[in-house]
C-alpha cells in the first residue's frame, strides 16, 4: 500500500507536467489570428472557456469527492484530447469556440482533484507510518513548480518548432495530451471519508467551510483577485510582444523564461513568506502585478519586457502560499468542491471582464488597456488584501494567546 501511495504522488506530479506542458500558450494569439480572428474575437473564445469552466466548475469538483478524484481526473484529460484533436483541424472563429468549450469541460473535471488526490495521499502516507511523514501543503509549492518547469520546456520546444510551422505545435501538443491521459490512467485512489449526507446538508457543509472561518473566505477572495491579474496580463503578453517587435518565433524563449520564474519563485515562497511574515508577504504579492501593469503600459523595449516579469514572479509566491493556506484549513470531504468554488470565482469575472478587454485593446491599444488595468486592481486589492491582512493579525492574536495558557497550564 505505501509503494502504491508513493507511486501516486509521483504520477500525480508527471501528470501535471504534462498537462502543463502547453506547447499552444506560447503562440495562441498569432495561432488564432492567422485564420482571421481580431483580438476582441480571440477573447471572446477565452470567455466561451470561462464560462463554460464556471458552469461545469463546481459540479465537477462536488463529482470528485463523491464520484472519486480519480475518475474525474481521467474523465478531464480524455476530453482535453478530443479537444486537441479538434484543435489540429480548426480553421475559424466557430471551430475555436468549440475547441474552447471541450477544453473548458475538461479542465474543470481536472482542476481542483489533482490537488485535493496529492492532500488525501500524503494524508494517507502520514497515517501509516512516521517515515513516510510531510507536510501535504508543500506539495502546492512543488506543483506549482512542477507546472512551470513544463510550461518553460513547452514554451522553448514552441519556439523551435514554429519556425518550420504552426501545425507542428498542435500535433505535438495533441501527443502531450495523450501523455498527460495515459499518466491519469494510471492514479489511485486514496481511501478517505467521504460525504454521507444528502446534497442539502452537503450544501449546508460547504456554507459552512466557507464562511465559519473568515480566514478561508478572504484567502479565497485573494485568490481570486490575484489570479484575474495573472489572467488579464497573460491575454495581453503576446499582443504586447508584437508591439515590442519580438519575432513570433521568440515568443516560446520569452514564455520560458517567465515560466523558469514562476517555478523558483514557488519553490522559495514558503522561504520568503517565513523572512518577511504573511502580512508583509501580502503586501509584496500585491505590489507585484501592478507594478507590472504600469511598468508595461508606460515603457517600452528592454524595460517594458523587464516589467512583465513582475508578473511570474507574483504568480509563483502567491500561488504557493494562498492555496497553501486555504487548503490546509479545508476539510476532505469537500477540498475539490471549495477549489472549484475559487475557480468559479476567477472564471466567473473573466466571462464578463475578457471580452471588455478585447474591445478595449482593439480600439485604445495595449499600453492604455495596461495602465487602465493597473489603475483597477489597486482598489480591488485594498479591498481584498486589508481585510485579510486584519484576519491574519487577529488569528496570530489569538494563537499567541492560546499558547500562553498552554505554557501556564503546563508549568
Amino acid at each position: 500500500m505505501e509503494k502504491t501511495l508513493q507511486r501516486n504522488i509521483i504520477r500525480i506530479y508527471l501528470m501535471v507536467f504534462f498537462q502543463s506542458a502547453m506547447i499552444v500558450t506560447a503562440v495562441i494569439v498569432p495561432l488564432f489570428q492567422r485564420h482571421g480572428l481580431s483580438m476582441a474575437q480571440v477573447l471572446q473564445t477565452q470567455a466561451l472557456f470561462a464560462a463554460i469552466v464556471a458552469a461545469c466548475e463546481v459540479p465537477s469538483g462536488y463529482l470528485a469527492d463523491l464520484w472519486g478524484r480519480k475518475n474525474t481526473i481521467v474523465l478531464g484529460a480524455l476530453i482535453c484530447l478530443i479537444a486537441f484533436s479538434w484543435l489540429t483541424q480548426a480553421d475559424s472563429f466557430i471551430d475555436y469556440l468549440f475547441y474552447e468549450l471541450l477544453m473548458g469541460i475538461g479542465i474543470s473535471l481536472h482542476s481542483g482533484a489533482d490537488l485535493a488526490l496529492v492532500y488525501d495521499t500524503q494524508n494517507e502516507l502520514n497515517q501509516i507510518s512516521s517515515k513516510f511523514q510531510r507536510d501535504s501543503g508543500k506539495h502546492v509549492s512543488r506543483l506549482t513548480t512542477i507546472e512551470g518547469i513544463g510550461g518553460a520546456v513547452a514554451a522553448i520546444f514552441a519556439s523551435v518548432v514554429s519556425q518550420w510551422s504552426l501545425d507542428g505545435i498542435l500535433w505535438a501538443q495533441l501527443s502531450i495530451s495523450a501523455m498527460a491521459l495515459l499518466c491519469a490512467s494510471r492514479l489511485t485512489e486514496t481511501p478517505r471519508k467521504r460525504a454521507q449526507g444528502s446534497h442539502r446538508e452537503n450544501a449546508g457543509q460547504l456554507r459552512r467551510e466557507l464562511i465559519e472561518d473568515p480566514l478561508v473566505l478572504w484567502t479565497a477572495a485573494a485568490i481570486v483577485a490575484l489570479s484575474l491579474s495573472a489572467l488579464f496580463s497573460f491575454w495581453l503578453y503576446q499582443k504586447y510582444w508584437q508591439i515590442q517587435q519580438i519575432p513570433v518565433t521568440w515568443f516560446g524563449y520569452v514564455w520560458a523564461v517567465h515560466c523558469v520564474l514562476r517555478s523558483i519563485s514557488a519553490h522559495y515562497a514558503t522561504t520568503v513568506e517565513r523572512i518577511l511574515g504573511p502580512r508583509k508577504l501580502i503586501m509584496l504579492v500585491a505590489c507585484l502585478p501592478i507594478l507590472g501593469f504600469l511598468g508595461m503600459g508606460l515603457f517600452n523595449g528592454w524595460l517594458g519586457l523587464a516589467f512583465c516579469l513582475a508578473f511570474p514572479i507574483g504568480r509563483g509566491l502567491s500561488l504557493v502560499v494562498f492555496y497553501q493556506a486555504l487548503n490546509r484549513r479545508l476539510s476532505t470531504e469537500f477540498r475539490t468542491t471549495v477549489n472549484s468554488l475559487v475557480s468559479l470565482g476567477i472564471r466567473g469575472v473573466f466571462i464578463v471582464t475578457g471580452p471588455l478587454l478585447g474591445f478595449l485593446v482593439d480600439f485604445q491599444g495595449v499600453q492604455f488597456s495596461l495602465l487602465a488595468l493597473g489603475a483597477i486592481f489597486i482598489p480591488i486589492y485594498a479591498l481584498v488584501l486589508v481585510p485579510l491582512s486584519g484576519k491574519i493579525r487577529q488569528q496570530s492574536a489569538k494563537e499567541g494567546k492560546e499558547q500562553l495558557l498552554s505554557n501556564r497550564a503546563t508549568t
